[in-house]
């Protein structure tokens, strides 16, 4: 285990996935989501192709014992990335990432219903905050908080950005039950494969031919999608998850410099309160996991040498 190395690649994944999404909203007046979804999945499939061969895996990446597991995770997942597409068209960059750190949050409920999993009071009270910080960053969009000042498409934003989270959750759970069976290189090729099926069904709905500027900036994305994937994946096995993934919330310095400089996105002091109390309650999740796994760690260790 290197931890250093996995920071750092995990710090690289993030900004590269921010620089896809800022690729994607410069777009995102002209394409429609379905056909960025299109380029994001279809693009990234080289460069995974060519990662599974440098890891000699070409061979044995695609065997797979759960295909409809497969097509279950690429279709809320796809849902996902569509309805966060959407989202880039509609609001800010930072708003967009502070409202999709609610998927993680989600994750906690989730899993409590459908994977058994144990869910004691501390993580409630997090995910309370949590959800607590992502009303806060809503608000301003809502027209129940807001009066009619608030424009429509911002509210349609806040919601079509909300319910992306909630299949990105959805996503994380089917992931959780494949990695039991699959390998992690399987996991992300069939999802680039199912994404890049799906999204071909909204072609009748309104795709266009995208300018040259675009075309590049679409393609970019999709290449980008692959390699953060890629730095993503070794971060995790150059260290443990639970000291990598606060890290994730890097992305929001990232969203708020990249949102500044290249859209004049000037965020405001209610959207960033919010964002503070959901990376608050994430990284405490985070956190208590660390410890409760340390504390397992250390009850085999007691228990081992008595077999």
């Amino acid at each position: 285990m290197r931890p250093l190395r996995g920071i750092i690649l995990k710090i690289i994944s993030v900004l590269v996935f921010i620089v896809m999404a800022s690729m994607i909203k410069a777009t995102a007046a002209h394409v429609p989501p379905g056909e960025a979804v299109f380029f994001r999945s279809f693009f990234a499939i080289p460069v995974i192709l060519v990662w599974l061969a440098l890891q000699g895996e070409l061979s044995t990446g695609f065997g797979t014992v759960n295909t409809m597991g497969h097509v279950w995770r690429g279709l809320v997942g796809t849902l996902a990335m569509g309805m966060g597409f959407a989202g880039l068209g509609l609001l800010p960059l930072p708003e967009v990432t502070a409202i999709s750190y609610a998927a993680p949050l989600m994750v906690v409920v989730l899993a409590a219903m459908f994977l058994g999993e144990d869910v004691r009071a501390f993580r409630i009270a997090c995910v309370a905050l949590g959800l607590t910080g992502v009303l806060i960053v809503l608000s301003p969009r809502l027209t129940i908080t807001s009066g009619a000042g608030v424009g429509h498409a911002e509210a349609l934003g806040a919601m079509v950005v909300l319910c992306g989270a909630l299949f990105a959750a959805m996503a994380q759970v089917f992931v959780r039950k494949l990695i039991l069976t699959e390998k992690t290189t399987t996991i992300v090729f069939y999802f680039s494969v199912t994404s890049t099926v799906l999204s071909l069904i909204t072609l009748p709905f309104g795709w266009v031919i995208p300018t040259g500027r675009e075309v590049a900036l679409l393609i970019g994305a999709g290449v980008l999608g692959g390699v953060g994937q890629i730095f993503l994946t070794a971060s995790y096995r150059e260290a443990d998850a639970s000291l990598v993934a606060p890290f994730e919330y890097a992305s929001m310095l990232f969203a708020l410099g990249i949102g500044y400089f290249v859209f004049g996105e000037v965020p405001t002091l209610t959207m960033l309160a919010g964002a503070a109390l959901i990376v608050t309650a994430g990284i405490l999740i985070i956190w208590r996991e660390r410890k409760l796994g340390l504390e397992r760690a250390r009850s085999r260790t007691a228990v081992t040498p008595q077999g």
